[in-house]
């Protein structure tokens, strides 16, 4: 697994969750290039890039594998055990509830996203499905997250 660490020194002028959502993005581009929805999540513990995941329900016939269920199942194994506290995810579509009921068991401290799901996103059919101290942030790097996604769909259909 690549590690990623922030440092301060190497990105002054980059808010974190910036940086971070771009890992997010690049992951989104690996699943792309596969035939994948272009949907990329990396959690970050302490700075440090702890698991990535990208879609992969395509290539393993599996439902389930969203990006976010992979990155989870990475940063458990990573941690040695379930649950994230002082963790973020950063995803660049918003979880969808199967994904968010999963952030909820993981006890993830906090879920950057960048852009809004209207059709299958938790926001709007299971808005209490994280943990109660769980924070959310939305909007981060909303325009490329949604024009990655976006076009993938357009040339889908040609």
């Amino acid at each position: 697994m690549s590690k990623t660490y922030y440092s301060e020194d190497e990105s002054k002028d980059i808010n974190p969750d910036v940086f971070f959502m771009k890992q997010a993005l690049h992951e989104a581009q690996r699943a792309s290039e596969c035939n994948e929805v272009p949907i990329g999540a990396v959690i970050v513990c302490q700075g440090r890039i702890i698991a990535r995941g990208h879609n992969l329900t395509e290539t393993l016939i599996d439902v389930t594998a969203h990006a976010e269920m992979q990155a989870i199942t990475a940063a458990s194994q990573f941690l040695g055990g379930k649950y994230l506290t002082d963790c973020t995810l950063y995803v660049t579509v918003e979880p969808c509830v199967m994904c968010a009921g999963a952030l909820g068991w993981s006890q993830i401290s906090r879920i950057v996203f960048g852009t809004a799901d209207e059709k299958r996103g938790f926001l709007r059919f299971a808005p209490n499905a994280l943990h109660p101290k769980t924070e959310v942030l939305s909007g981060i790097l909303e325009e490329e997250c949604s024009k990655l996604v976006k076009n993938f769909f357009i040339n889908k259909r040609r």
